[in-house]
């Protein structure tokens, strides 16, 4: 299965992220086939598919958790595929992954002070309670009693603690209150217009393609689409795979 367009892009473009010709999987099992996905620098793209595509095997690949076993993943231009998750978030990478990643035994304070990068710990969390305001009055409370949209808000923090190059965001609005899903996309379009590149992959599919000038598709492992978001939305790939669903 190919592409059937490829997303906008010079030979002078930057690419704050590409997968060439990646395969990967778990325990023996390919779940990515022969992926290639650009990135361009400060570019928004969705990243959709079905339930068991191979989305989030994807942001693993690119974050770390997962080593392909063939092909290469580029950060900036260096080959990352080799490194280890800790050393691809010091180029500037953030993995916020689908089920809520805090520390529930510790304060809001202390997740948000372990987010940020030494020296910035104050500023960070500022910044973070300007975003989410409900954080700074739960700024002592355990995080492991927060409500499900103030952990995935402590979370999403990850994202500003850090200022980082590329963001990558799993489902980040799964099993969240409309009001609660509506701040986390406000909070993705600010970092995005603060400079960070975004890949997304949210089941409000409509909302993802909203924000995103790009669009890669994927079923059954391989890329069935990569174009502008626009092109999905209108074209029957959008109905065939996604059913059209918002």
């Amino acid at each position: 299965m190919t592409a059937t367009l490829t997303p906008p892009a010079t030979a002078d473009t930057a690419m704050a992220l590409e997968l060439r010709d990646v395969t990967a999987g778990y325990s023996g099992t390919t779940v990515l086939r022969n992926i290639d996905l650009a990135i361009p620098v400060g570019v928004v793209t969705a990243l959709l598919g079905p339930n068991g595509a191979g989305k989030s095997t994807l942001l693993k690949t690119v974050s770390g958790l997962i080593r392909p076993t063939s092909g290469s993943v580029h950060l900036d231009g260096v080959d990352v595929s080799k490194f280890a998750p800790f050393q691809r978030a010091a180029l500037g990478l953030c993995h916020i992954p689908e089920g809520r990643g805090v520390f529930r035994s510790l304060t809001v304070r202390e997740n948000l002070r372990l987010q940020a990068q030494p020296g910035t710990e104050a500023e960070a969390t500022e910044r973070c309670i300007a975003a989410f305001p409900i954080l700074g009055e739960r700024i002592g409370q355990i995080a492991g009693t927060l409500s499900g949209g103030q952990q995935q808000m402590l979370a999403m923090c990850r994202a500003y603690a850090r200022s980082p190059r590329l963001v990558l965001v799993d489902e980040a609005s799964l099993g969240l209150a409309p009001i609660v899903v509506d701040e986390i996309f406000t909070f993705l379009a600010t970092i995005t217009a603060e400079g960070s590149s975004l890949l997304i992959v949210d089941q409000f599919v409509s909302r993802a393609l909203a924000m995103a000038s790009t669009a890669y598709l994927l079923a059954r492992g391989e890329i069935a689409f990569a174009g502008t978001s626009a092109e999905l939305r209108d074209g029957d790939m959008f109905q065939r795979y996604l059913g059209g669903d918002a």
